[in-house]
């Protein structure tokens, strides 16, 4: 029986709820807050950063220094190039996991799990040299396929722990009304697996887009994504806060507007099945 909860506890929990909120949102409301003021004000006191005049001017001349809409097309064709291909190796792999598990099956999920353990530095030279030879430098493809195969371990154990709690009997009823293992997967385990690969896609694309230490390896102009962009405010003269944040603010502002857009989603396939 659930223990009933108090009104006491329930407001603490809420205004905890709300505390931890605001402590994780902060850094990025003080973000936009210092993107509309100019570099004098910036540096100041924050008492003195609220108070002083609001511009667009770091707006303007990070759009006139930069091409802000060729960088969110990079980043566009990277996370969602990455996150779809992904997707199409890990589904059937999750599923052949899932359901037609081998002796090594728990040995193979491990090794993929421990992939995400070797830091990217140890690998970085062998990779650059791979595309420098490949003539990938500098290119969208080399990143979406490597940021694919980073991701790839995530999306294989999301997907395959949220098809492990899908019952087998439904699956065994379509194959005894004579669906084949492709008319299985197409019509049968997808649709009701629509929860768990919406979060799955969601959380991939969130980690291609804000990937940083690739996509500032490997590339230069042609396919620097957003995270290359603010990066390019940061220079040996030093940092310029107002420009620095306004370039952030309009990096992170796709991401945002998805995830809040996408959030309930997100939430329902994380919590029933996808994460445990």
């Amino acid at each position: 029986m659930a223990r009933a909860v108090t009104p006491r506890r329930k407001a603490f929990n809420t205004v905890a709820a709300w505390i931890a909120g605001v402590l994780i949102f902060f850094p990025i409301l003080w973000i936009v807050i210092l993107s509309f003021k100019t570099e004098g004000d910036a540096i100041k006191t924050p008492l003195a950063v609220l108070s002083a005049p609001w511009t667009m001017e770091s707006y303007a001349v990070v759009q006139e220094r930069s091409d802000y809409f060729r960088h969110f097309w990079n980043s566009v064709v990277i996370s969602l190039g990455s996150t779809v291909i992904g997707l199409m190796i890990a589904v059937p792999s999750a599923w052949a996991m899932a359901f037609v598990p081998g002796r090594r099956t728990k040995d193979v999920l491990m090794w993929m799990l421990s992939t995400k353990m070797l830091p990217p530095v140890g690998v970085l030279l062998p990779i650059y040299l791979i595309c420098q030879s490949l003539g990938l430098l500098d290119t969208k493809v080399a990143l979406v396929v490597i940021l694919m195969l980073i991701n790839l371990p995530i999306m294989i154990w999301m997907l395959y722990t949220y098809f492990r709690e899908i019952p087998r009997d439904i699956l065994e009823a379509a194959r005894m009304d004579g669906a084949t293992l492709k008319e299985e997967v197409l019509y049968v385990l997808l649709p009701m697996a629509v929860p768990g690969i919406a979060s799955t896609l969601l959380l991939n694309i969130i980690l291609a887009w804000n990937e940083s230490f690739w996509t500032l390896n490997l590339t230069a102009a042609k396919a620097a994504p957003l995270t290359a962009f603010i990066a390019s405010y940061s220079s040996p003269e030093g940092l310029f806060y107002a420009k620095l944040s306004a370039a952030s603010a309009m990096a992170i502002a796709p991401i945002l507007i998805m995830g809040w857009f996408s959030q309930k989603q997100l939430v329902r396939g994380l919590t029933f099945g996808a994460v445990k």
